[in-house]
């Protein structure tokens, strides 16, 4: 019997078809094989991480996720906002292939200039006037230079604490607990115009006329509006010192007196870091009545599991600064990845915050005012928790 020959034609058309399948799963196959192999004899340094594809999603949209999902599951198309830009897909796998964001030049910069990664610091609340270009600094000087003790003046009398107003019934007060607690990591930031023989930031060191006069200043402050406080006097430098570190593991050097502090009293549930900014006059002040202020900066650590509790609290005083005192709060702000620490150790309590406290050019009159303030506002934003959580007196 003849075969018409249409019909020969599509079996011919199939048996092509099948041959070409085939082949492509026997290569595909093959190939998979190979990449798997390659995979797993590489060396580790070069493998994909957890990191790795860290940096390539954290930078993506939330909707991009509620797409992809919305591809599998309908009910996340609901989800997907309505004023949401298409995704633009061409953007998304040039970010994954290369790290580098068009709409970023941070991403490229920071790896081609030195020092440019100082700007990878993210910004969450900006206060009046901040941006990219003003964030705080960190001086780093070489270790030899902080133990350099130069001529300190200061020259102005520490002024007297606000007075608390004469009122028949006593305010609340923690009965004696200390429940706040002050430490300094950089604890020998000291402020130029206290030091005539310094000049830049990096000379601003000084193993008395320093930071931790203000942590003494707020406790005061805060025992002053009746909450129990204490500000560490450990000198981290030794600590630095005795354990032939760098000034870069300073993080490192305070973190056992953080854990022995809230090992050793249970009643601890708040905890400053204070640290001065290197930064200049014009940037870290700002004036109310004809007064000069130190402006406050706080510093959240991105890479800890506390991270979202210990900036809920660093916005909720940011907020209530700046209601009172317009400006007086810079912001908050976020540091992690490469070239930082990244925790700050606030990874030891969801009620931990470094702040920035005022700059290298601020005098200590600015200093203990903004001390004062804080300490003020801080006790109003206490008490009222206290109350929340139904025991008003503290006790």
């Amino acid at each position: 019997m003849k075969i018409p020959k249409e019909k020969g034609l599509l079996k011919s058309e199939r048996l092509k078809a099948v041959y070409q399948g085939a082949t492509i799963l026997i290569i595909s196959t093959i190939a998979l094989f190979m990449i798997i192999g390659a995979l797993t004899s590489v060396k580790p340094t070069f493998r994909l991480s957890s990191q790795a594809i860290n940096n390539w999603t954290e930078n993506m949209e939330g909707s991009t996720f509620l797409y992809l999902f919305g591809l599998e599951n309908r009910m996340f198309e609901g989800a997907y906002p309505e004023d949401q830009e298409k995704i633009n897909w061409s953007s998304i796998l040039f970010e994954t292939a290369t790290n580098i964001r068009p709409d970023d030049s941070r991403s490229l910069l920071g790896r081609e200039l030195p020092g440019f990664s100082f700007f990878d610091s993210k910004i969450l609340v900006a206060g009046e006037g901040t941006d990219y270009t003003n964030l705080p600094i960190e001086s780093s000087p070489p270790i030899e230079a902080i133990a350099e003790d130069k001529v300190a003046k200061v020259e102005e009398e520490e002024p007297e604490l606000p007075k608390q107003p004469d009122n028949t019934e006593a305010g609340p007060t923690t009965d004696g607990k200390e429940v706040v607690f002050i430490y300094s990591t950089h604890n020998r930031e000291s402020f130029l115009p206290h030091l005539p023989e310094a000049t830049i930031a990096d000379e601003a060191f000084h193993s008395e006329v320093n930071i931790t006069q203000v942590n003494d200043r707020f406790e005061k402050a805060l025992e002053n509006n009746g909450i129990g406080a204490v500000a560490d006097e450990t000198d981290i430098y030794n600590n630095l010192v005795e354990n032939s570190w760098e000034y870069w593991k300073s993080y490192e050097a305070s973190r056992p007196v953080l854990q022995n502090a809230i090992q050793a009293n249970k009643d601890l549930q708040y905890f400053f870091d204070f640290h001065r900014d290197a930064q200049g006059r014009d940037i870290t002040t700002k004036t109310f009545n004809g007064e000069a202020y130190a402006r406050l900066m706080f510093v959240i650590g991105g890479e800890h599991e506390n991270f979202e509790k210990n900036y809920k609290l660093a916005k909720q005083l940011h907020d209530l600064l700046n209601k009172k005192y317009p400006g007086i709060s810079r912001g908050v702000m976020t540091k992690q990845g490469a070239g930082t620490n990244g925790k700050f150790n606030q990874d030891l309590s969801e009620r931990a915050i470094l702040v920035e406290f005022g700059g290298v050019e601020n005098n200590m009159t600015e200093l203990y005012r903004t001390a004062d303030v804080f300490a003020d506002v801080f006790s109003e934003f206490y008490w009222d928790a206290e109350k929340v959580d139904g025991n008003p007196s503290g006790s």
